[in-house]
């Protein structure tokens, strides 16, 4: 199809498959595009924006032709800007009750977009916009879009066998519905993303595997090609294999790999994570442990100082926080007999003067210990933003909030070797997937584990035949 169509379409959807184009899609039409103004993009995780952006920037596409955040970001930071015309009351923008506070946030952006308060600002400000993983969008979400569209010429892009977002009271808009308020462009179905590192057998069969998984037929991981390794486990608690095949090289030097996790069990991406030198874990759009932390941390509290080397632990690996604890009981009370290290000097300082700067400063020096090295480094990084910005403990919680928030905004590189579940990893790819749940994955999550890899699939399950119905 025509590389510019999607920016030169008034109203479109474009569906593809995984790998197929849809990203350099959108660079190629970006380099071509000539508006004065910026195209929006809209997606749905700071991963995901991440990604887009760097893929956007390997493509030569200057910065100030587009602006990129999430659709819920974007979305919030319209509320905060117009809280009276939202029509909902603004504590709604701290978050702290996601479940009610996220619908809130969407239905004041429709109720500014419905009052036709921001038609101006949006024509002055933007060209156009493209959302991309639009299949992931819920009823509430494709709503704000379609009124967008009502602003600005809009394409949407997806994948209905991606559609992994939905569960709850999150129901996923049909792709159906999709192609009714946003009429379909020629579809895509070459597999760029494995054609363009020769490995176009096994891009052609995961398209096989992806219409295998939607008839509920078996894939037969033995009969695969020679890019799909098959680890057979005992089940979820096999560590041995399940950390060697967490180690797999990418084919390639210096190329990286995405490690998935049930999404359900968290504390496992972390578990994984800490055996794997160099992994790191890929977080939430809400930054939601970090948030909690900053809510119950008290500096004035008598564990204040434990529940900060708590912390580091969680976010850390090679902390050893029972042992810090014991030695920060030894140097207060002065019985130590040998010198202590910056870490631990850090640790005396914030016990004696519990502040921001203090509980920084102890953060930073321990990261900096030999032997440590950073696990979940985005929520580190945003408490340390936020603890700096703190001019006193009271502003602690807002200055999270506010880390957060700009967390959604700027995003994040994708390190070389992340853990996650399919929905924090959706959008990206690597030389190398590792699927370590698969046995816990409906047909949708394992087919959007099974294409992050361009090169490589490691699969770990019981069974060499994976049977899936939808």
């Amino acid at each position: 199809m025509d590389e510019i169509s999607i920016l030169h379409c008034n109203r479109g959807s474009l569906g593809a498959p995984a790998g197929c184009g849809k990203t350099h899609l959108i660079a190629t039409s970006l380099l071509a595009y000539g508006s004065a103004k910026p195209v929006l993009i809209l997606t749905h995780t700071n991963a995901g924006v991440a990604a887009l952006r760097s893929r956007l920037d390997a493509a030569g596409v200057p910065r100030a032709r587009y602006r990129i955040t999430t659709i819920d970001g974007w979305a919030l930071r319209l509320v905060g800007t117009f809280p009276e015309r939202s029509g909902q009351d603004p504590q709604i923008l701290s978050l702290k009750f996601p479940a009610n506070d996220y619908p809130a946030v969407r239905q004041g952006t429709l109720n500014i977009l419905e009052g036709g308060h921001l038609r101006d600002v949006m024509h002055a400000t933007y060209s156009r916009v493209i959302v991309d993983e639009y299949q992931d969008c819920i009823t509430q979400q494709h709503q704000m879009v379609c009124r967008l569209a009502d602003i600005l010429p809009t394409c949407v892009l997806g994948d209905d066998m991606q559609a992994i977002f939905g569960w709850g009271t999150n129901v996923l808009v049909r792709w159906a519905e999709v192609e009714s308020a946003f009429p379909p462009l020629p579809p895509m179905s070459t597999p760029w993303r494995w054609n363009n590192v020769g490995c176009s057998a096994f891009g052609q069969w995961l398209l096989w595997v992806r219409v295998a998984l939607t008839r509920g037929e078996p894939v037969d991981l033995r009969l695969a090609p020679s890019e799909v390794s098959w680890v057979p486990i005992t089940g979820p608690d096999d560590v041995q294999a399940l950390t060697r095949a967490a180690y797999t090289s990418s084919p390639v030097n210096g190329g990286g790999a995405l490690i998935v996790c049930d999404s359900r069990v968290p504390r496992r991406h972390r578990d994984i994570a800490s055996r794997v030198r160099g992994a790191v874990v890929v977080e939430n759009a809400d930054l939601s442990d970090f948030i909690r932390f900053a809510e119950h941390f008290d500096f004035a509290a008598p564990g204040a100082a434990d529940a900060l080397i708590d912390f580091a632990g969680e976010t850390l690996t090679g902390v050893g926080p029972a042992q810090l604890k014991q030695r920060l009981t030894t140097l207060l009370a002065g019985r130590s007999q040998k010198a202590p290290t910056d870490a631990e000097m850090a640790a005396v300082s914030f016990s004696n003067n519990p502040n921001p700067k203090s509980a920084a400063d102890f953060l930073v020096e321990i990261n900096r210990q030999a032997g440590v090295s950073q696990l979940r480094p985005a929520i580190l990084r945003a408490c340390i933003q936020a603890l700096n910005a703190s001019r006193s403990a009271a502003e602690f919680h807002d200055m999270a909030v506010r880390a957060r928030e700009q967390s959604r905004v700027l995003g994040r590189s994708v390190p070389n070797r992340a853990v996650g579940s399919t929905l924090l990893l959706k959008g990206l790819e690597a030389d190398v997937s590792i699927v370590i749940d698969t046995d816990a994955l409906d047909a949708r999550n394992l087919y959007v584990a099974m294409t992050r890899g361009s090169r490589r699939l490691v699969i770990c399950s019981t069974n060499p035949i994976l049977t899936r119905f939808m």
